[in-house]
């Protein structure tokens, strides 16, 4: 048997690109699933899940639907249905990669139905809108792949062939290739940039290893942040090591490169054992090609390359940012200890470095010393985060928990 397909669309308008995508599909040996999110129309033959099967996982009817006479409306509560269905369909065993066509009202369908499947279900939407800024990355699954529905707005042409057909056979070719996360290992998920402005990851890794736990960095500028946030509230890791919390700031900020609202908060809701640091606590990231938001212009900023540009923060900012990341800390229901290096938080900011600035560095460590939370255990260390000093007391923590149970073999 090859591997099935899940097919969405509207079939009402899209019926000759979405049958195509079929038949590309099956011609490399993979199975289909269809699944119609149309509204006011029917297709020409009937799918796999009609749409009244779809609203009716979202808990409405078509009637209801039209009877609002409002197309946003309407296409909400079928990318609820839709959702709700692919899930339980994907629970159920029954396809092993989703594909979605669409503009902007399909894509906006996508996004719901691709947020609410694993970690490792190959999820592709083809799109007239892929890589726009429209799309917030807070919608964005861990794993979700895009591409351009070039030339295809109506109907089939030689363009928008080239793409549908290279998105059917790349998402069969990942459901026959992928490697489904599968924990044979307790998970220690951790948040880091690049070895040239942070380095703990480099001595914690093999040492984690070492005590029989699998280790998952993240690179925390936005879409990272946005994966470790969705595995943590999945329960996917035994503890966590937050050492780059970076994403609170540029939230905060306004910045394009960012993780959403919910950045440093589900690993507390879901108990799960956390260890926490200041990773870059001073930096915002902003898109390097964007004209800087005026409030930085005079600011001191480091150009890491055509694409990200780091603006150093105040004294006054860095106290709203410990504020806040005490705030969210606050809201958890498991341990929490934050390790609070006071000689820097990242390579660019040791003494004699470009962005030192012993005021800020002072300013945040005493909001935090003021702000901590009752139950998050602060530990000061008199170290660079990227000293030796810093990773062997998160080690000592880690092993006691360990032997306390707090952290599951």
């Amino acid at each position: 048997m090859g591997n099935r397909i899940l097919i969405i669309g509207t079939y009402d308008t899209k019926d000759d690109e979405l049958t195509y995508l079929a038949a590309v599909i099956r011609k490399q040996g993979g199975e289909v699933l269809t699944m119609d999110v149309s509204v006011l129309g029917d297709p020409k033959a009937a799918t796999d899940f009609s749409k009244h099967d779809v609203v009716a996982a979202g808990g409405t009817s078509i009637a209801a639907i039209i009877a609002a006479e409002d197309e946003n409306i309407a296409m909400q509560a079928m990318a609820q249905g839709a959702a709700a269905l692919a899930a339980g369909l994907h629970r159920a065993g029954r396809f092993d990669g989703v594909l979605v066509l669409g503009g902007s009202m399909g894509t906006d369908l996508a996004l719901d139905v691709c947020a609410a499947l694993p970690l490792g279900v190959p999820k592709y939407v083809v799109s007239t809108i892929s890589f726009s800024p429209m799309i917030p990355p807070a919608r964005l699954a861990a794993d979700i792949q895009m591409i351009l529905w070039a030339g295809g707005l109506y109907g089939l042409n030689a363009v928008c062939k080239a793409a549908l057909s290279q998105a059917a056979g790349a998402v069969l070719g990942a459901a026959r290739a992928v490697e489904v996360p599968a924990v044979k290992k307790p998970l220690i998920g951790m948040t880091g940039f690049g070895k040239t402005v942070l380095r703990y990851m480099v001595a914690l890794k093999p040492a984690l290893e070492a005590r029989g736990f699998e280790v998952a960095v993240f690179h925390a500028t936005g879409m990272g942040g946005r994966a470790f946030e969705s595995l943590a509230a999945d329960g996917a890791f035994a503890a966590v090591m937050d050492f780059a919390p970076q994403e609170v700031a540029n939230h905060m900020f306004g910045s394009a490169i960012s993780a959403g609202e919910d950045r440093l908060t589900a690993a507390g809701r879901a108990g799960v054992p956390q260890m926490v640091s200041m990773g870059c606590y001073d930096l915002i990231d902003f898109v390097a090609w964007h004209p800087l938001p005026e409030a930085f212009k005079d600011t001191p900023a480091h150009a890491h390359n055509r694409l990200l540009t780091s603006v150093v923060q105040t004294p006054d900012q860095r106290r709203l940012v410990a504020r806040e990341i005490c705030r969210k800390l606050a809201g958890s229901t498991g341990p929490v200890v934050f390790f609070l290096p006071n000689r820097g938080g990242h390579e660019w900011d040791r003494p004699g470095a470009p962005l030192e600035d012993a005021a800020g560095l002072a300013a945040f460590c005493e909001e935090m010393r003021a702000a901590c939370p009752e139950q998050v255990e602060l530990v000061e260390l008199d170290a660079h985060i990227n000293d030796a000093a810093f990773s062997e007391a998160v080690l000592a923590r880690f092993d006691d928990w360990v032997a306390a149970g707090i952290v599951k073999r």
